[in-house]
């Protein structure tokens, strides 16, 4: 830049511009992840297309998930017990070098001066198990020495020990003075464990059959027949968030960009009862997603959950057959969300002669109801479940399909599904200009007339006949 004239005259500079500023690209990235400059592209286009009517609000928006792998790469165990120690050593000997040189035993120079390949530990089960605890033993030997007394100030602090604490933490205990691996029903929560060190903000997690150690990201678009789908809002978290707690922050970033759509569709791990509640009275934006079945013993039966009458005011249940219930009480359900657990008299249940059908249990006393705690949230789900058992609904709901479209086109254009950086606030930046790069494409197809493609047909289903569904139905 401060040499091509050409390249000053293509971006509008002066001859004497200094150029950019000088850096390598980490840094680079750190400024953009300061200045939220993934969210700031995005919004430019957003507004661009705005005044151009390329994007209309208060119409329909989906939005849909995909995990994302941590750009460091898998380690076993002995790999990372070994590489976060080296890592920390390393650190210390930078911060503290003579106080390092004199607590160092002699061996952890054999051990931890190069880096730890699985290829040259021990093959033998019980020989890794010894590796694997004599490592446990010199870090917590390492731990120890760090936040002594008569440790130097400020080693505890370092970011490589801290990582070393956690790992210990999750990986090794003292049974009886002696340091040992935890079994694994005794480590941390998946929600607070290390999967790497290279990468400590990155989660392990698991949907169906694929396992990643990564992040999780949000993709949201316009659905409307007349205008390009655009990506309104990226949003990206640790793999181990759930979809449904994502929703409010997505409809918060929706209303701060003004593209809060009329209707939501999304897929069933989405919508909860509050969620509808709270996004229909806090932004007035429908949400339109398949709600968990219920989990109650006869909810398919005539004496499902729904055939029950509740008396909200005075605190009170009738069954089908006229019976009323005698204990309403505010619990935790084994999930702790707060609920009502509605009781009816033993009394009253066992002469029934339906009592069987009521209660699936081998010795049946008293039928029990978990109700949610609030009118509105329990209105909410029995008016979706009934809702979403019409053909109607299901017709309209074939509306959401099209966002794995967006994600593929992201996976293939971009490479959404392998985070280039480490760290959730890089990865969000990388994913906010890959909405941004969809979102260019996209307007340019438009504008230049180029039609959406087709859903790919294989041969073999090209053969299927017209009278049969996919699953083979007729």
């Amino acid at each position: 830049m401060r040499a091509r004239i050409d390249f000053k005259y293509a971006l509008g500079l002066a001859l004497d511009d200094p150029g950019f500023d000088f850096s390598v690209l980490s840094e680079f990235r750190d400024r953009l992840v300061e200045a939220d400059a993934g969210r700031r592209v995005l919004d430019g286009i957003l507004i661009a297309a705005r005044e151009k009517g390329l994007l209309k609000t208060a119409g329909r928006a989906r939005t849909d998930a995909t995990h994302v792998l941590s750009a460091a790469r898998e380690l076993s165990w002995l790999e990372m017990v070994a590489e976060t120690l080296r890592s920390a050593l390393n650190a210390l000997a930078q911060a503290a070098p003579g106080w390092l040189s004199d607590i160092a035993e002699p061996d952890w120079f054999k051990h931890y001066a190069t880096r730890a390949e699985d290829s040259r530990f021990p093959k033998a089960r019980t020989r890794r198990d010894e590796v694997g605890a004599r490592i446990g033993r010199d870090g917590t030997r390492l731990l120890e020495a760090v936040f002594a007394a008569d440790a130097p100030a400020g080693l505890g602090v370092l970011a490589e020990v801290e990582t070393l604490r956690q790992m210990w933490v999750q990986h090794f205990h003292r049974v009886e003075g002696e340091v040992r691996r935890r079994d694994p029903k005794d480590r941390t929560p998946g929600a607070l464990r290390l999967v790497t060190l290279y990468d400590t903000e990155a989660r392990g997690s698991v949907k169906r059959d694929t396992l990643w150690d990564g992040y999780k990201v949000h993709l949201t678009e316009t659905c409307e027949p007349q205008t390009p789908n655009l990506i309104t809002n990226v949003a990206t978290t640790l793999a181990t968030v759930h979809d449904s707690v994502t929703i409010p922050e997505i409809h918060d970033a929706l209303a701060g960009r003004d593209c809060l759509p009329g209707e939501h569709w999304v897929d069933a791990g989405y919508p909860t009862a509050g969620q509808v509640v709270t996004a229909r009275r806090d932004h007035g934006v429908v949400l339109h997603g398949p709600m968990a079945a219920s989990t109650d013993a006869s909810a398919d039966g005539p004496f499902g959950q729904d055939a029950f009458t509740i008396d909200w005011d005075r605190e009170q249940v009738t069954c089908p057959n006229g019976v009323v219930s005698t204990q309403w009480a505010e619990r935790r359900s084994q999930q702790s969300l707060p609920v009502i657990r509605v009781r009816f008299s033993p009394a009253d249940c066992r002469p029934c002669p339906h009592l069987r059908d009521c209660v699936n249990s081998p010795s049946p006393r008293r039928r029990e109801l978990n109700l949610r705690q609030g009118r509105d949230e329990h209105e909410t789900v029995r008016t979706a479940r009934a809702e979403q058992r019409t053909e109607a609904w299901k017709e309209r709901y074939k509306i959401r399909a099209g966002v794995e479209g967006t994600i593929s086109q992201a996976v293939g254009r971009c490479g959404l599904r392998r985070s280039r950086y480490r760290g959730l606030a890089k990865t969000s930046l990388q994913h906010q200009l890959t909405g941004a790069a969809i979102n260019l494409a996209r307007i340019d197809a438009h504008l230049t007339g180029q039609p959406r493609a087709r859903t790919r047909t294989s041969h073999f289903a090209a053969l299927r006949p017209a009278d049969q569904t996919i699953d083979g139905a007729k």
